[in-house]
């Protein structure tokens, strides 16, 4: 409050008491009775005058307070900071109901010599009611917004909705030069419930990515053609050794929405040369104590061994400093059966997700320690492991699946396979992790920056069926003497990898400048082992019964350590206009251990000779320095338009690039002739660059569009040999160009919602021979389309949907076939809670995936044992409850 003000306001009210005064004495001279009349009316005007002054005082103080001056600017943070930022900036504090605003909105600031008053109502709009001010504190009264508004409201947030998958820090998607989409918790939630599993679920909801394998492997499921990273919380779910379970690592129920940037790009590392997919988990939105309970049931009811089943269970509360939600989710399932009611061929390679029993215990903590300052903490423990007596019987001495070069030439007889009870093994499928998270986040900091530090731990145990080791040639690495051949035995992989690392971010506003910078630094270790079963028990059982009898090193094992720093400036040359550009340094060491050749580590196991040369192991460093520009133009409030250009790096698994040689036996010891080892072949990134354009429109509800056309090209390819199963890098040029779009149409508040999306793709390397043809199908998908049709209302919904995968052939001839699936979804709000229920694959279309199509091509007879068809008409229905 100003001097001058109190001054004016005492000297206006003093006037009124002196008349006052003055009054009271010509009065007082009047009778005894009249006088106690004028005496009491005029001490009733007197004490209203000095309630009028403290009053006035008060509104004086509060108007001073509020007319304060604030130059602050903060570029997409927490309303909750920008509050505590722009409090400290008046010399005040702001207090709240976080259970009546929404304080995790992302917003920015940018006031020069705004009043307080105006800065509050700029920031929180139609949902503030008034501005209470006692002393020096602000306290911010909300009020309930009209239904019409709130969907106004609702749909300019969508508009502007806030991600972090395309930068460091959560941005707008209206400012993204780039390709981005938002899978909410209802979409997600909505297939989920249905009975759509994960992956599938996520390939009909983003253009881009391949529909995925109905196994526990994502293998070959690309975003634009290319290799994905995928992210828990902005922590790498991907591993050097390529294992392809990055979506068998968290159950839907804790997900809250999942965000993809689509195309190449380096703001998070490597490993993203199609893209990115950030999966964020569920936090506690509420002070109160709340709790949300899901059951269901899936089945095809033809058979009574196709029952799935699942229960989840969360509980979540807190105060304004405190907040948590702690989350279980179990499922159980049995068998799966194809479009001819026939059970589906348990995958022996990279494994099914029949009978596998699923936990996810997801815990987090959000905490608030200070002004401007917040603290989150995430925790799971995840096991998804096989959990059945039943398997797959391979026949007597395991002739249904012997290969030929295994059984002295004689073919395998396919007609023996059956799945039976009496399964029991030392090793079985499974992926098992823990997973720790935390971040710090503080704004306004060193000359107005905000700074972040996340650090991770993540550990993860992969087990494999038991099945037929690769690479293994019994008349080589099992012939002891001639005539003394033994026999092959199961054996199962199992790569444990330990990975910890931290981030550190800063940001800062400059007027129309934005910057962001840090550094990144990561620890990596991989051990490969096999574990060989006693081959007489697996043989008279037909492999229903197994236990270990030796284990063996698969790959040699390494470490990476990954340091880098980066810097991303974006500048908003006009409202309309911002262009922006980037620069990452990744400084990457590889260090591999000494290794015996696999084949020749079987060899000596058994008897064929005592001895092995080891590959020499090393220590290799390279460095790989990315690039990325864009421009941006916002046709108008709802329409923007871009062009970018990114470059992503990959790089090569050095578990199946290293350990590889040439052997010569002598005597009882097995000479090392040559072999690729670090010192020879070191390791280098693979650079792919990208170059897209891209339109949108976004809209909660009416039209909503996006697209895309893409080039993005790499001068080296990795290679898959089929006999070993390792890779080699060439120097070929390899090439994909496309398009992908959506684009819907939505009533509101109800009425139909129709829409349909494509990506149309075209991958290629460059032969020596023939220059441009189609590369191969066994690591790249065929184009898709997508369309749905459905009607919303407040208490229910339904909706058709179907995928269509175009066939496709490469340059060797290879064809994976596609197929056409229909899905029907609904939902049923009751009094308490909703009745989800769906049908996948309405018309039993009997179809082979294809990782089913590849795996005949990767592991040759019997096809029959390798053949994993689509699963058949199914049926689910589940129950879920918030409260």
């Amino acid at each position: 409050m100003s001097i001058e003000y109190i001054n004016l306001t005492l000297n206006k009210h003093m006037k009124h008491l002196i008349t006052v005064g003055n009054i009271f004495k010509k009065y007082c001279g009047q009778d005894p009775i009249q006088k106690k009349k004028n005496t009491k009316a005029i001490s009733a005007l007197a004490y209203t005058l000095i309630l009028m002054l403290f009053f006035s005082l008060n509104v004086a103080a509060q108007t001073s307070i509020l007319d304060r001056a604030v130059n602050i600017q903060l570029k997409n943070v927490r309303l909750s900071d920008a509050l505590s930022a722009i409090g400290d900036k008046a010399g005040v504090n702001i207090t709240y109901s976080s259970t009546k605003l929404n304080v995790d909105k992302i917003v920015t600031v940018n006031s020069a010599n705004k009043s307080l008053k105006t800065l509050l109502n700029e920031l929180l709009g139609k949902s503030l009611k008034r501005l209470d001010v006692k002393d020096n504190v602000i306290t911010i009264e909300t009020k309930e917004v009209p239904s019409a508004t709130t969907e106004n409201i609702r749909q300019m947030e969508d508009l502007d909705e806030v991600v972090v998958v395309s930068s460091r820090t959560p941005k707008h998607i209206s400012d993204i030069p780039g390709t981005v989409w938002v899978v909410d918790s209802a979409k997600l939630q909505a297939q989920i419930r249905s009975g759509v599993p994960l992956k599938e679920a996520l390939g009909i909801l983003i253009p881009s990515l391949d529909i995925g394998n109905q196994g526990r492997s994502n293998y070959g499921q690309n975003l634009r053609g290319r290799n994905i990273l995928v992210m828990l919380d902005g922590v790498s779910l991907n591993s050097s050794r390529a294992t392809n379970r990055q979506f068998d690592a968290i159950d839907p129920f804790n997900i809250e929405k999942i965000e993809v940037l689509s195309g190449a790009s380096a703001i998070y590392g490597g490993d993203a040369t199609g893209g990115i997919i950030n999966i964020v988990t569920k936090k506690a939105k509420a002070q109160k104590l709340s709790l949300e309970t899901e059951v269901g049931g899936r089945s095809g009811l033809r058979n009574s061994g196709d029952h799935d089943l699942r229960f989840a269970q969360s509980i979540s509360a807190g105060n304004e400093v405190v907040k948590g939600r702690l989350g279980f989710a179990y499922q159980q399932n049995a068998g799966a059966f194809d479009g001819k009611n026939r059970q589906i061929v348990i995958d022996t390679k990279q494994s099914d997700f029949q009978y596998n029993r699923t936990i996810d215990l997801f815990g987090n903590v959000d905490i608030k320690p200070g002004k401007n300052q917040t603290l989150n903490f995430d925790a799971q423990y995840y096991e998804s492991k096989y959990n059945s007596d039943k398997g797959l019987f391979l026949g007597q001495n395991l002739a249904g699946g012997l290969p030929a070069n295994a059984n002295n030439g004689q073919a395998p007889d396919p007609s023996l396979l059956d799945i039976r009870d009496g399964f029991s093994s030392d090793v079985v499928p499974r992926s098992k992790r823990f997973f720790v998270n935390g971040q710090y986040r503080i704004t306004d900091i060193l000359g107005g920056q905000n700074f972040q530090f996340q650090g991770y731990w993540r550990t993860e145990k992969l087990d494999f069926s038991p099945s037929f080791p690769e690479g293994i040639v019994r008349t080589r690495e099992l012939t002891v003497s001639p005539g003394n051949v033994l026999p092959l035995p199961l054996a199962a992989s199992r790569q444990n990898t330990n990975l910890w690392g931290f981030r550190m971010v800063l940001s800062k506003q400059f007027d129309q400048v934005n910057l962001t910078y840090g550094a990144d630094f990561d620890r990596e270790s991989f051990i490969g082992k096999q574990a060989f079963f006693d081959a007489p028990t697996t043989y008279s059982t037909g492999g229903l019964t197994n236990r270990i009898a030796n284990t063996l090193g698969r790959f040699p094992d390494n470490r990476i350590v990954g340091f880098s720093g980066f810097a991303q400036a974006s500048w908003a040359v006009t409202d309309q206009l911002a262009i922006a550009g980037g620069i990452r340094r990744q400084h990457m060491s590889v260090s591999v251990d000494d290794f015996v050749r696999f084949q020749q580590q079987v060899s000596v196991n058994y008897g064929v000779g005592t001895s092995a040369d080891a590959i020499p192991g090393g220590k290799n460093s390279y460095n790989v320095t990315l690039f990325n520009g864009s421009v941006i133009y916002k046709l108008n409030d709802q329409q923007q338009v871009w062009a970018n250009f990114a470059q992503g790096f990959s790089v090569p698994d050095p578990a199946k690039t290293y350990g590889i040689g040439s052997y010569q036996r002598e005597g009882d010891h097995w000479k090392l002739l040559n072999s690729i080892n670090v010192k020879d072949s070191p390791l280098s990134g693979v650079k792919t660059n990208q170059f897209e354009l891209g339109w949108r429109r976004p809209a909660k509800t009416g039209f909503n569009a996006q697209a895309a056309v893409y080039y993005s090209l790499s001068d080296k390819a990795l290679l898959t040999n089929f006999s070993t199963f390792t890779i080699s890098l060439s120097d070929q040029h390899v090439r994909n160009y496309g398009l992908e779009a959506e684009v819907s149409y939505r009533q509101a508040p109800e009425g139909f919602d129709v829409g349909a999306s494509a990506h149309v793709i075209v991958a290629e390397i460059k032969t020596p021979a023939d220059g441009w043809k189609r590369n191969s199908i066994i690591t790249n998908n065929p184009s898709k389309a997508v369309a749905y049709a459905g009607w919303k209302a407040d208490d229910f919904s339904v909706r058709v949907q179907g995928v269509h995968t175009f066939n496709l052939k490469d340059y060797q001839a290879l064809e994976l076939k596609g197929f056409t699936t229909i899905d029907l979804l609904g939902s049923l709000k009751l009094p308490l809670g909703v009745l989800s229920a769906g049908v996948q694959n309405v018309f039993n279309k009997q179809y082979l995936t294809f990782w089913g199509q590849r795996a005949v091509i990767f592991y040759g007879a019997p096809s029959e044992l390798y053949q994993y068809n689509g699963r058949g008409r199914t049926y689910m229905l589940s129950y879920s409850i918030t409260y």
